[in-house]
């Protein structure tokens, strides 16, 4: 049996199912493995891990501890609690009149964060005035249909993910920045800190970014490295303001202490961190890597709920879910008829009643004619969130064009 312990309950003779932390959060080989010592043990804890999942079967037990069936149910119950709070997504054009705009400027914006980070790494000073045009670009799209630009977020590349993640934690700070109406001014200085916030990576080796295999001690250190060397690249950089700095050097710390480079916690972290902080991990925990498998949009929005416990401010992260949604743009569901399709839009105030292009019958397995349905217009609803993966389907070719 699967169950949820706290860290300091953990024993030598348990046996781990799941760290529940990033992969890049810890430097052992797997997230599962059995602990034969205390020195293990004690890892775990400095790590600043909270809680994790532990295989009563290939173990010891805690008898006390709450099931990760258990877990799982709580976290549904309080996803439909944000899920009928009303969730305000203005719109001002239609879907269809922004994808086509939207696609070329994710094309556009890839492109330009590349070549900075190659010209980082040819010792190239950064040029602010290159990207504002790129950032205002972003913000305008948002604001008029967030559910254009958001879905091409899921798309990378393992080989281009450094810079294809930078564009997509910007745009999903700027619609997090929109549900919660923050200042515009204030919006793009977000979004251009979310651009920026990991080109201290650019000082560190491809070989230990891209490594497939897990990182040692050393190379674990050397990738926390990034957010100094970032800071250290721009801090004094004119055009940067004090806003889209707080994104840059304090995306790694969390609420309750464990993060990095400054173990900073509570309110010492700016609003601005925080908001970064809970962007960068779903967008980083939702993506394929060459090391793990990516989780789905709704597993992710779940997993951030779990950790908002501890790592992240619980008010924000409802926050951050009601502003992209229970079943996020491009979310691959499957609906109580078997009938298969992806997330288009969201309808607005009914978070559990998106609008889905269906294309695909689970029961019978094969393809249907692709049709629009809005689940707010009809009695179908969502019975769970599939895998891309699983079942063999390529997720651009279904996305609004």
């Amino acid at each position: 049996m699967i169950k949820q312990i706290r860290a300091d309950q953990l024993l030598p003779g348990m046996y781990i199912h799941d760290l529940n932390c990033g992969w890049l959060d810890h430097p052992f080989f797997s997230n599962a493995f059995a602990v034969r010592d205390q020195a293990t043990v004690e890892k775990i804890v400095k790590l600043g891990i909270k809680t994790l999942y532990i295989d009563t079967i290939k173990g010891a037990d805690v008898w006390a501890a709450p099931t990760q069936h258990d877990v799982n149910a709580d976290l549904e119950r309080r996803m439909l609690e944000i899920a009928q709070k009303q969730a305000e997504k203005p719109v001002v054009v239609e879907l269809r009149e922004e994808v086509a705009r939207a696609r070329r400027l994710h094309g556009e914006a890839n492109k330009i964060v590349r070549n900075m980070l190659e010209d980082i790494r040819l010792g190239q000073q950064i040029q602010i005035e290159r990207l504002e045009p790129l950032v205002e670009n972003m913000v305008d799209s948002i604001f008029r249909h967030q559910d254009a630009l958001l879905p091409l977020a899921h798309l990378k590349t393992h080989d281009d993910y450094t810079f294809e993640h930078s564009v997509s934690v910007c745009a999903l700070m700027v619609a997090f920045a929109r549900g919660m109406k923050l200042p515009r001014e204030t919006v793009k200085e977000l979004a251009l800190g979310a651009l920026l916030h990991d080109v201290g990576k650019a000082c560190v080796p491809d070989e230990i970014l891209n490594k497939p295999g897990k990182l040692n001690d050393d190379e674990f250190e050397r990738i926390k490295s990034h957010v100094d060397e970032g800071v250290h690249l721009l801090r004094t950089m004119p055009g940067l303001g004090e806003v889209s700095m707080q994104v840059i050097s304090q995306h790694h710390e969390r609420f309750d202490g464990t993060g990095y480079p400054h173990a900073m916690s509570g309110k010492q972290i700016s609003l601005h961190g925080q908001m970064a902080a809970i962007v960068d991990v779903y967008d980083a925990i939702s993506s394929e890597r060459v090391y793990h498998r990516g989780m789905s949009p709704t597993q992710a929005l779940k997993k951030l709920l779990e950790w908002s416990s501890h790592h992240f401010d619980p008010q924000l992260v409802q926050s951050f879910i009601r502003a992209i949604g229970i079943y996020p743009a491009g979310t691959l569901v499957r609906l109580e008829s078997k009938r298969m399709g992806v997330v288009t839009e969201q309808n607005e105030g009914n978070l559990l009643e998106p609008v889905v292009r269906v294309f695909y019958h689970a029961g019978q397995s094969h393809y249907v004619p692709p049709e629009i349905v809005d689940l707010s217009k009809v009695q179908d609803r969502i019975a769970s969130f599939e895998s891309f993966e699983k079942w063999k389907i390529d997720p651009y070719q279904w996305l609004p064009s």
